[in-house]
């Protein structure tokens, strides 16, 4: 049934696309993957040493916080060799980002405090800061950023303030004077994302990846969803959020990525590039998704 669901909604997308492909689609080779959800999916090295392919890896995710605890949820992946692994992506000008939130937890911002808070646990605890007593998981490995997964959660949460306070902050292995600290968010499609919608009015983020998997509507007619997200973001990079998996609600066979749905998302100038879900179905697709999928991004 998942797979007849796929089919009618690629047939659909063509549908919305016939009239207007791309006359010259703009290529960026930016392809972002999460890893850390899934304990047998490598470690961070080795997605960093898959071929090129990927260009920036999100780690998932730090899912408590917003009441004085703080979590780090890896799905089982020792944290001890992580840092060295942070260091060697970064070597090879792939950025790592830890994203907050995720899909399961016990996280939120109920007040602007929790927000400061947070910001102060990320800076010292992963980004560029130091303090007396405060534990480093990775050690002296310093972190290029910080996504926001923000699955549950809404209206009167904090997490513009978290985006303000991390803004603030400078470059994670700069020093003084280095570039702010990147900001990345990851929403769902279904336009505005309330969980994450007033973060994203502050105009902070370097790039939003939107998520079109699992969400029929948007992977049917993916023009109209697409072009209100690049429109009213234009001061950001807009990823297109695929699956790798191939039983998941929404996932695009390659050949349909290819013929239907890049003609469309390149045509904007914020285009950013793909982001995929996860690194772990990318390995279990056979020959890898992203493999394909770098070809034409």
């Amino acid at each position: 049934m998942a797979r007849l669901t796929s089919v009618l909604l690629v047939l659909a997308a063509l549908l919305s696309v016939l009239v207007c492909r791309a006359a010259a689609a703009e290529k960026t080779g930016q392809i972002t993957v999460f890893w850390g959800w899934h304990a047998d999916e490598g470690t961070l090295g080795d997605a960093c040493n898959f071929d090129g392919i990927y260009t920036t890896v999100i780690m998932a995710f730090l899912n408590v916080y917003g009441h004085g605890k703080y979590q780090l949820d890896l799905s089982g992946h020792p944290v001890a060799g992580v840092g060295d692994d942070i260091k060697h992506c970064q070597s090879l000008g792939i950025p790592v980002f830890l994203s907050v939130g995720g899909f399961g937890g016990d996280y939120g911002l109920p007040t602007n405090q929790s927000a400061v808070d947070l910001a102060d646990h990320l800076w010292y605890s992963y980004l560029g800061g130091t303090r007396a007593g405060v534990p480093r998981p990775f050690g002296d490995a310093r972190l290029d950023g910080i996504d926001f997964f923000l699955e549950h959660g809404g209206v009167g949460e904090h997490y513009e303030v978290l985006a303000r306070e991390l803004a603030k902050r400078k470059s994670t292995r700069g020093g003084d004077g280095g570039p702010p600290l990147r900001l990345t968010a990851t929403p769902r499609c279904a336009s505005p994302d309330e969980g994450v919608q007033r973060a994203l009015a502050t105009g902070l983020f370097e790039r939003i990846h939107v998520r079109f998997y699992d969400y029929p509507n948007c992977t049917a007619w993916i023009e109209d969803p697409w072009s209100q997200w690049t429109a009213a973001y234009p001061g950001s990079k807009i990823f297109l959020g695929l699956t790798a998996a191939y039983e998941d609600a929404c996932y695009l066979e390659r050949k349909a990525v290819f013929e239907i749905v890049m003609p469309i998302v390149q045509k904007p100038d914020n285009y950013g590039g793909v982001m995929l879900w996860d690194r772990y179905n990318d390995e279990q697709n056979g020959n890898h998704y992203s493999s394909y999928v770098k070809n034409w991004v």
